[in-house]
């Protein structure tokens, strides 16, 4: 490990937690928004289910490691919604099992520290149309948006019962007119306009949350933040300007 040590967000799931850092995606915003304040730790696996993730919980989140993640931010569900295919394989998880699975990633997660703040995305929405075109998929059309809507909701109602924070995904693609055309790049994984909607949702729960200490940036310490004479020079050419806190995206429009 490198040092000096920061707080952790570790960003656990399947494609949309992996493919996080594509096309502008949520996981680079976090990235950038929280340069020298966290490191943005990517755990994600595309093509998993959560049947996949509990039985890889120990390994990822070690109970016995000597620091423990700040913020843990979930996402399953969006493959354990697929339909059931007849050959009896692939990614569909039934409902009450996909529930007891993040019954118990939520239960591993709490127990690794009780400055662990977690928060669980509910599956997402999709687009159908963009995902299938004109033809069938190998025969079988496996996702659909209502069964999303049934794994979102299962998840939502399973976070109010263990006081976990939660963010509905696929009600918050939808409040834009124009979700179907400008969230996705296949009708499954986000756009850059999707991930903003991802990442000010989470950032939203951040701020609001009554988490002590504070996760949101503006409230965590620069990582050698002082002022330096060797910072740039400044236009009166006798002082220089202190640019530790300055990101790509800016923070204006994540407030």
């Amino acid at each position: 490990m490198v040092g000096p040590v920061r707080p952790q967000f570790v960003l656990f799931g399947s494609s949309i937690v992996q493919f996080s850092y594509s096309h502008l995606g949520w996981g680079s915003i976090l990235s950038d928004l929280y340069a020298r304040k966290a490191d943005i730790v990517l755990r994600g696996y595309s093509g998993w289910n959560s049947r996949r993730a509990v039985k890889v919980l120990d390994e990822i989140f070690p109970k016995n490691a000597t620091e423990q993640p700040s913020l843990i931010i979930v996402y399953f569900g969006g493959n354990d919604s697929l339909l059931p295919h007849p050959s009896g394989l692939g990614q569909h998880v039934p409902l009450q099992e996909y529930i007891e699975n993040m019954r118990k990633i939520g239960t591993h997660l709490k127990s690794l520290s009780n400055m662990t703040r977690i928060i669980f995305l509910s599956a997402p929405s999709v687009n159908e149309a963009q995902i299938y075109g004109d033809s069938e998929l190998v025969g079988q059309r496996l996702r659909t948006n209502e069964s999303c809507r049934i794994y979102s909701e299962a998840c939502l109602e399973l976070c109010r019962e263990m006081n976990i924070k939660a963010i509905d995904l696929w009600s918050a693609l939808q409040k834009r007119d124009d979700w179907r055309d400008v969230c996705f790049t296949d009708g499954i994984h986000l756009t850059a306009e999707g991930s903003k909607i991802v990442a000010k949702e989470i950032l939203k729960v951040i701020k609001e949350a009554d988490w002590e200490p504070s996760l949101q940036s503006s409230s965590m310490p620069t990582e050698y933040g002082e002022d330096s004479p060797y910072d740039p020079i400044g236009p009166d050419g006798n002082t220089t300007i202190n640019i530790s806190n300055r990101t790509f995206y800016g923070t204006v429009q994540w407030k």
